[in-house]
C-alpha cells in the first residue's frame, strides 16, 4: 500500500511539472526563462537540454573532492601531463579530450598532437637552459621559475577581459580561478625573494625579460588556441612540481633544521583563504588547511599548489569544464538534480574558424 501510495504522489509530480513546462511553452516563455530562478542550477526534470552526462559529472566531482579530502597529506599530479613523453603514452594525452574519444575527428586529432608537440618542444628547451644555468643554485632557480610561472594566468585575464570588452562572452568564474592562480604565484615568488633568490642582478634580469616574452607569447597561444595555452601551462607546472619534489627528496633534512619564510606563515596559515581556496578546483573549499612549522613544510606546500595547479591547466583543456569552488551552493553540492548548463560559444581563433566551415557545409547541405 506505501509503494503504491509513493509511486502515486511521483506520478503526480511529474505529471505536474511537465504540465507547467508545456502551459509556459505555450504562453511563449523561454527555457531561460524558466531557470533564471537560480541561475547556477538546472532541474533536469523541467529541461530537455541538459544531458544526464553532466548530471553524471557533478557526481564524479564531488566524488573526487572527496577522495582528495580524505588523503590530503599526499598531493600528487594525477594523470599529469610529463614533459619528456609523447603525449599519447598509453593512450591519454593531456589535452581536453583523449586522443582515442570517437567525437574528436582525425583533423581535430592531428591538431591536437601538433599543438603538444610544440609545447613539448618548448618546455624541454627551456628546461635544458636552466639546467645549464641553474644546476647548483636552487634558489635562484625557484625565483625564475615563480617569476615566469605566474605571467600565463596574467596572460588568460588580458583575452579574457578583451573579450568581455568586445561582448563576445564573458567567464567570471575563469577570471577569478585564474587570479586566484596568479595570487598564489605571486606568493611563492615572495618566499623565494625572502629566501635570497633573487640576490644576484643577473637572475632578476634574465627572469623579469623572459617573462615579458612569455606574456605576449602566451597571450597570443591564448587567443589562437586556449587548449594549446593551457596545455602549455601544464607542462610548466608539471616541471615546477617535479623540482620541487626533488629538492624536497635532497635536502629534506636540511630543511627541517630551518625556520619557515614570515610571509610563508601568514599566507598559508593566517587571514582569509578564499583566494587559496579558490585555484584549486579540483578541492572543495576548506579542504586544504596546511601547518607550517619549519622550511620543509613551505616546500612541501609549494609543491603541492604545483599539483593543483597542473590539475585546473588539465581541466581547463575541456572547454567550458571550469567553475569556481564558491561558485556552487552549499545546498547544490549533496544535490543530484544539480547540473551545469554548458556555454555555447568558440574556444579561440581556431576554433571559431572551425565551427564557422561546420555551419556553412551544414548550410550548403
Amino acid at each position: 500500500m506505501a509503494i503504491s501510495l509513493s509511486c502515486s504522489v511521483v506520478s503526480r509530480i511529474s505529471i505536474s511539472s511537465t504540465y507547467s513546462f508545456m502551459k509556459a511553452n505555450e504562453l511563449g516563455y523561454s527555457s531561460v526563462l524558466l531557470k533564471s530562478v537560480n541561475p547556477f542550477r538546472l532541474n533536469c526534470l523541467s529541461t530537455l537540454t541538459t544531458s544526464a552526462a553532466a548530471c553524471h559529472s557533478r557526481k564524479l566531482f564531488n566524488v573526487r573532492a572527496t577522495v582528495l579530502q580524505e588523503n590530503e597529506d599526499k598531493v600528487i599530479v594525477e594523470e599529469s601531463f610529463n614533459p619528456k613523453s609523447f603525449p599519447e603514452k598509453e593512450g591519454k594525452g593531456s589535452s581536453g579530450e583523449p586522443p582515442d574519444d570517437p567525437s574528436s575527428s582525425g583533423l581535430e586529432k592531428l591538431i591536437i598532437k601538433f599543438e603538444q608537440s610544440i609545447n613539448i618542444f618548448l618546455t624541454d628547451s627551456v628546461i635544458k637552459i636552466l639546467d645549464t644555468l641553474y644546476h647548483d643554485r636552487d634558489y635562484a632557480r625557484f625565483f625564475v621559475l615563480e617569476t615566469i610561472a605566474r605571467v600565463p594566468y596574467f596572460a588568460f585575464m588580458s583575452v579574457l577581459h578583451m573579450y568581455e570588452s568586445f561582448g563576445w562572452w564573458r567567464r567570471a568564474d575563469y577570471l577569478k580561478v585564474h587570479f586566484a592562480e596568479s595570487w598564489n604565484e605571486m606568493h611563492h615568488l615572495l618566499i623565494m625573494e625572502e629566501l635570497g633568490g633573487n640576490a644576484w642582478w643577473f637572475d632578476r634580469f634574465l627572469a623579469q625579460h623572459v617573462a615579458i616574452f612569455y606574456y605576449f607569447m602566451t597571450a597570443f597561444m591564448y587567443a589562437l588556441s586556449p587548449r594549446m595555452a593551457y596545455h602549455f601551462s601544464e607542462c610548466v607546472e608539471t616541471h615546477a612540481f617535479e623540482t620541487y619534489d626533488k629538492f624536497i627528496k635532497t635536502q629534506g633534512e636540511e630543511l627541517k633544521k630551518l625556520p619557515a619564510p614570515t610571509i610563508a606563515v601568514k599566507y598559508y596559515t593566517e587571514g582569509d583563504l578564499y583566494l587559496f581556496d579558490e585555484f584549486q578546483t579540483a578541492r572543495l573549499p576548506n579542504s586544504r588547511r596546511p601547518k607550517i612549522e619549519n622550511l620543509y613544510d613551505v616546500f612541501m606546500n609549494i609543491r603541492d599548489d604545483e599539483a593543483e595547479h597542473c590539475k585546473t591547466m588539465k581541466a581547463c583543456q575541456t572547454h567550458g569544464s571550469i567553475r569556481s569552488p564558491h561558485s556552487y551552493p552549499e545546498d547544490a553540492r549533496d544535490d543530484d538534480s544539480g547540473c551545469i548548463v554548458p556555454e555555447a560559444d568558440c574556444e579561440g581563433i581556431v576554433d571559431c574558424i572551425k565551427k564557422s566551415v561546420k555551419d556553412s557545409g551544414a548550410k550548403k547541405k
